[in-house]
């Protein structure tokens, strides 16, 4: 393996290359990365780096959004087929068909979808700033949110919006059953639970802190507890218990065979990551049309003031 890593270091050299990882690859993937994070933080500091060629690990769409937010860059995803259940929920034919049913209504899309979704929205949003993004939308005007009803939920409970919210949910985060809750906290009881909003409401009513995968980085840093249950994939255990070696942080639902695994997040190896290096490819096009409209809908969340 060390030499395997030591031979993508140098092809980085020559490609002048970056190594974008998400919080939920493997461990030896993040630990190769030259940057990791959350989707769409990986995606802003890929417009904003001077290298040229970005090997992006993660799924489809996140891909698509550094291509989107970074146009004069060759952006690179290992394994094309890394898709997203969520994503694949949304289709943008049937987005124009809701559109043209309710043309008042305001379309707020989570980065978790395609390009082309995208592209039909009025602006986009992360789990981390969705309350914002649609506190920023003027009272009474109608909202269509896209394509998580569970994050729909709970910005609804944040802002006391009402929104037609998209029958769509992350297979991982929807999952996690209260029950699963209350069993690992009887297990672990001085732990603090945080949650992702992609969770069912019930189980969200039972958190501590309601967290991005970079707001729980935050939520640990704030806290002075030990112990932490995780609702999240399993891939957020490692870069938490690497940036807090003194802290304890606990799966929830680990009983449950690959439960908190996603399989897309895990499908790209070292290997991939050489092989890309060394073919430049596969490299992720966007239409310019679709790119064009959906970068508006990117930089209009871009632009809303964060807390």
């Amino acid at each position: 393996m060390q030499e395997l890593i030591k031979e993508i270091g140098q092809l980085k050299k020559e490609r002048q290359a970056i190594v974008l990882a998400h919080n939920y690859e493997p461990p030896e993937i993040q630990e190769i990365a030259d940057i990791t994070g959350d989707s769409l933080g990986l995606s802003v500091d890929a417009a904003r780096l001077d290298h040229p060629v970005i090997v992006f690990c993660g799924v489809r769409f996140m891909a698509e959004s550094a291509a989107i937010l970074a146009p004069d860059k060759k952006v690179i995803l290992p394994r094309l087929e890394c898709g997203c259940g969520l994503a694949d929920m949304a289709k943008a034919a049937d987005l124009r068909k809701m559109r043209r049913e309710r043309p008042a209504a305001v379309v707020v899309t989570y980065v978790n979808s395609s390009a082309e979704v995208k592209a039909e929205s009025d602006i986009c949003c992360t789990s981390g700033n969705a309350v914002n993004v649609v506190k920023s939308i003027p009272a009474g005007q109608e909202i269509i949110f896209v394509p998580d009803r569970n994050l729909g939920a709970y910005v609804q409970e944040k802002t006391g919006r009402e929104m037609i919210l998209w029958d769509g949910a992350c297979p991982i985060h929807d999952a996690i059953r209260a029950a699963d809750i209350i069993k690992a906290k009887d297990a672990h009881p001085k732990a603090l639970l945080m949650v992702h909003p992609e969770c069912r409401p019930e189980v969200i009513k039972l958190a501590d802190g309601v967290c991005s995968t970079g707001g729980m980085t935050d939520f640990v840093k704030q806290s002075t507890a030990k112990e932490f249950l995780v609702a999240t994939e399993e891939g957020m255990l490692y870069p938490l218990r690497k940036a807090h070696p003194d802290r304890i942080f606990h799966p929830v639902a680990k009983d449950a065979p690959n439960a908190m695994i996603c399989p897309d997040m895990k499908m790209i190896s070292l290997a991939d990551i050489h092989s890309s290096l060394e073919k430049m490819e596969p490299i992720i096009t966007v239409n310019p049309e679709i790119a064009d409209r959906a970068r508006l809908a990117l930089e209009r969340m871009l632009a809303v003031p964060r807390n």
